[in-house]
């Protein structure tokens, strides 16, 4: 699909732990996540802020010819803090639980400010790529799950440990962020990456992480006009291989080096976004494509079969409209947004020599839904979703979908 799709935007709904932060959010019309409104709190008294975020889910299969479970899961709930040293000076972390026995630390970095306009930021943190990926509070989307764009090509949610600069201008409505990275792990053992969700498998996020040469991470956003904000991201570089370790010391260096060359695979990857909201209205778009270099050595050398190999090159998109109907009462602040969303999303967009195009992992998403707002940070969530792929003889996934979502 053309990028002219993401002409169609929506508002990220903001929600802040401070109400100073809210309000010059929305007098900025500057986006803000928990771990941001933190670090860009005007509250100089406040040293210590801690919040959590999280979401609990229904789903169950229907309309087959066989009968499925409903999965109920408490998918995850998310603690974090924020200390301030100073007015320049912050320490974010955030520790994340998911389905009740999985803890894992989601971000973690140490931001100083050198001037109005740049700050520096090291650790564990968020790539900038999409709107989920750092956007992904509950109360701030449409639908109990997250788009699949979102979890098969991002991948969200994807975090590295890096350093690199970020800072905003009001003047001109834009914010930067430049970041060095370590890489996916494409090889330890065993080849990490696969047709069915790409990248996915290879997120090293924080744990004993290891780096061959650095990747680069940007993103550029603008957000100068009222109820709009517009984004466009850049991922380069290359995966990781722990192949590579020690390899200088061999003496069969010429034959080690090549395997380990084949066991790595370039990236870049590059993603659209944009968010709209006037009077009820909400829409927002995104676009995501990554093209793969070497992917037929790493399919041969890590052993993939021709149809679950990985591909050269992946994209998706989706395109979201909704509308708050209690728009239409003057004596409620809550929101009821009804919506639809459009997703394709196809992780062999493309393919190299040695893997057939699998038409399964060219997939098309519906949701329909609705979200009840009854406090800003509180959520219920109910929609329905047609998954289909474009498999010959495939039939649609019917799902119908549940939840909660609360921020503070």
């Amino acid at each position: 699909m053309k990028i002219n799709l993401l002409l169609l935007s929506t508002l990220f709904f903001n929600l802040s732990i401070l109400n100073a932060q809210q309000a010059d959010s929305v007098k900025n019309n500057e986006p803000l996540n928990a771990v941001n409104s933190i670090v860009y709190a005007d509250d100089s008294s406040k040293k210590l802020t801690i919040g959590a975020y999280g979401q609990i889910e229904f789903s169950q299969q229907f309309a087959d010819t066989a009968r499925h479970n409903a999965l109920i899961d408490v998918h995850r709930i998310v603690m974090f803090m924020g200390y301030k040293f100073n007015s320049r000076t912050h320490f974010v972390i955030e520790i994340e639980f998911e389905h009740v026995n999985e803890a894992a630390v989601e971000q973690a970095f140490l931001n100083y400010k050198l001037a109005r306009w740049i700050d520096v930021r090291a650790g564990l943190m968020l790539i900038p790529m999409g709107i989920i990926n750092e956007y992904h509070e509950p109360t701030t989307f449409n639908g109990s799950i997250r788009p699949s764009l979102d979890n098969k090509i991002v991948p969200t949610t994807w975090r590295e440990i890096g350093a690199g600069f970020t800072g905003k201008t009001d003047k001109v409505s834009l914010k930067y962020q430049l970041y060095a990275v370590n890489g996916f792990n494409g090889y330890d053992v065993g080849g990490k990456f696969k047709g069915d969700d790409g990248l996915r498998g290879g997120r090293q996020k924080g744990i004993k992480s290891y780096m061959t040469s650095p990747d680069i991470s940007a993103k550029l956003d603008y957000f100068g006009i009222a109820g709009l904000k517009l984004g466009a991201a850049g991922y380069f570089g290359e995966s990781e291989s722990k192949l590579f370790e020690g390899l200088w010391k061999e003496d069969t260096l010429n034959i080690k080096e090549a395997k380990a060359d084949s066991s790595v695979i370039g990236i870049t990857m590059l993603g659209f976004d944009a968010r709209y909201e006037w009077n009820g209205i909400e829409a927002r778009a995104q676009y995501i494509m990554a093209n793969l270099s070497n992917t037929p050595a790493y399919n041969k050398f890590s052993k993939k079969d021709s149809l679950t190999g990985l591909g050269s090159s992946m994209s998706g998109y989706y395109i979201e409209a909704g509308y708050n109907v209690l728009k239409l009462c003057k004596n409620t602040k809550n929101k009821l947004v009804i919506f639809a969303r459009y997703e394709n999303y196809n992780t062999h967009a493309s393919v190299e020599s040695g893997t057939k195009q699998n038409d399964e992992y060219n997939r098309t998403d519906i949701t329909v839904g609705a979200g009840f707002k009854v406090a800003d940070g509180a959520i219920f969530k109910a929609d329905y979703q047609q998954l289909t792929n474009a498999m010959d003889g495939s039939k649609p996934k019917n799902m119908f979908n549940m939840g909660i979502g609360i921020w503070f």
